[in-house]
């Protein structure tokens, strides 16, 4: 009789969601959110004491350009770690409740019309760049097609209603750099998944697997194990890519900038490149290209549409989950068809 009783206990607690007790949700809930608010409240901390005490001993050893590299590097961090939190949450979730045949019927599976759908669908998630990623790496993992799990990445950072409201307020009566935002991200995020279905090679992208990693278990187990692997993963390359700007922006010379504002042909595709080694956060971009009075509204919009899909944090993520080979080709590609997005648009509406 107890054997019988063990092993029907057993059998309870291998079906996970299914067969659990609401005790037993409840507990894998608290012990969920107390990861993720821990786990995110510790990165910020540190982020913040370092911010305090950097710049006290950069002043101390007579070293301003350190304290410099603090500044900057807490800034995109603390900018980072709530959207990358909600990335992880949201990874976690698809991974742990949603059914994979959800997404099959969804999504036509014709990839040519899927990457569209996919693509607007981004709207749905206030979440910047750092978010995107875990996302789409769980989106691959329940069998959406890596086309339109990449549109999806590169459209949600940069067409959500946050990004658009911030880009209203940033812009105060210019209706028309918002919709040439919009425009000219949702072109991008299109013509890139619809460039990885016709050209993209398996070998170039390490594609998540339901069969490894943390999220293949269903219900609270698997919902909080998902979580601690994607928030620690991701939150790694969060700080890697930080480091990297950082860097930049006290290595390159401010002079050097100003060099390129009389040029239309130049700046345009100098904002680009700064969109990429400044990793401004998508909600915040806006105002730093509004910011940048002395350029054309081609160039700032090329600053909005180019940051939140290609920066160095994301690269950083893109290479921790899906392999360095994808990020170095996919990254480029969407610099260059995202650049001339924005050319184009910018000639068309502004």
């Amino acid at each position: 009789m107890d054997g019988e009783h063990d092993g029907g206990y057993g059998d309870r607690y291998a079906g996970y969601g299914g067969g659990w007790s609401v005790a037993d949700g409840l507990r894998f809930a608290v012990r969920a959110f107390v990861y993720a608010v821990v786990g995110g409240a510790a990165l910020i901390a540190i982020a913040t004491v370092a911010s305090v005490l950097g710049p006290t001993l950069a002043l101390d050893l007579y070293t301003p350009a350190v304290a410099a590299w603090w500044t900057v590097f807490t800034a995109v961090v603390v900018q980072g770690v709530p959207f990358l939190l909600l990335g992880t949450v949201v990874s976690a979730a698809i991974g742990a409740f949603v059914p994979e045949r959800v997404f099959t019927r969804l999504l036509p599976r014709n990839q040519a019309l899927a990457v569209p759908i996919a693509g607007a669908a981004g709207v749905v998630l206030p979440g910047c760049e750092c978010a995107s990623v875990p996302v789409a790496g769980s989106l691959m993992r329940r069998g959406v097609a890596p086309a339109a799990a990449l549109a999806f990445l590169l459209s949600a950072p940069a067409i959500n209603p946050v990004v658009l409201v911030a880009t209203s307020i940033a812009f105060p009566g210019q209706p028309r750099m918002v919709l040439g935002r919009l425009v000219a991200s949702l072109v991008t995020a299109v013509v890139m998944g619809w460039l990885w279905a016709r050209f993209g090679r398996d070998e170039w992208l390490r594609k998540p697997t339901s069969g490894s990693g943390p999220t293949q278990s269903s219900g609270w187990r698997g919902f909080s194990a998902g979580l601690q692997h994607d928030f620690l993963h991701a939150g790694g390359f969060l700080v890697l890519g930080a480091g990297a700007a950082a860097t930049f922006n006290i290595v390159v010379p401010r002079s050097v900038l100003d060099v390129f504002t009389g040029s239309a042909w130049l700046a345009v595709p100098l904002l680009a490149v700064l969109a990429v080694v400044l990793c401004v956060c998508s909600e915040a971009d806006a105002f730093v290209a509004a910011s940048l009075s002395g350029f054309s509204p081609t160039a700032r919009l090329a600053f909005m549409v180019v940051g939140p899909m290609v920066d160095l944090k994301l690269i950083a993520l893109q290479a921790g989950t899906f392999g360095r080979s994808f990020a170095l080709r996919f990254s480029s590609v969407t610099w260059v068809v995202a650049l001339t997005s924005s050319v184009v648009v910018g000639w068309w509406l502004l």
